[in-house]
């Protein structure tokens, strides 16, 4: 049995690369059919920052600079606002 989702549809998709966010794969929670991006939830990679010690406004801090704001290219994952 595969470990997460990231692992299914890599497995899956195993012609495509897709680029990941290091240190986040249990915050994968699909992909995009049509540009082949990963889709990541923010309150899942909020929780990893937050289990990894920080508190919630300085994983809020970090996420939004060094995460969610860091632009390589076309393939740069989706983040999903979850928290509604």
């Amino acid at each position: 049995m595969l470990s997460n989702i990231i692992d299914n549809i890599i497995e899956n998709f195993g012609e495509v690369s897709f680029l990941k966010a290091d240190g986040f794969d249990d915050a994968v929670i699909g992909y995009d059919e049509q540009s082949m991006r990963l889709i990541y939830s923010v309150t899942k990679c909020i929780e990893i920052l937050i289990n990894q010690g920080l508190s919630f406004t300085d994983a809020m801090e970090h996420f939004e600079s060094n995460v969610k704001d860091y632009y390589i290219g076309e393939k740069n994952p989706i983040w999903c606002n979850d928290n509604f």
